[in-house]
């Protein structure tokens, strides 16, 4: 039987050890699924998705919270408004 390559973890360790340890400690944000009761479907380009991610990730949010702020940001609600 052949051998098994070596694995290979996919993440390498932090530069900062102590500050990765401590960002452990802090609270989940909670969110109630309630809350989303729609979901939103948009084609894009993968190069678009990729930099997507990577401003998400420069900016530590997930890619769906940093884009639920941009839209809360473009469209705010009006008062009076229907929904």
């Amino acid at each position: 039987m052949s051998e098994r390559p070596t694995r290979r973890g996919f993440a390498t360790r932090p530069a900062d050890a102590e500050q990765w340890i401590k960002a452990a400690d802090a609270p989940p944000r909670e969110v109630a699924a309630s809350n989303f009761t729609a979901r939103l479907t948009v084609d894009i380009t993968p190069d678009l998705r990729g930099r997507i991610k990577i401003v998400a990730f420069q900016h530590g949010v997930t890619v769906a919270d940093m884009l639920r702020a941009l839209l809360e940001r473009e469209f705010p609600p009006n008062d009076g408004a229907t929904s």
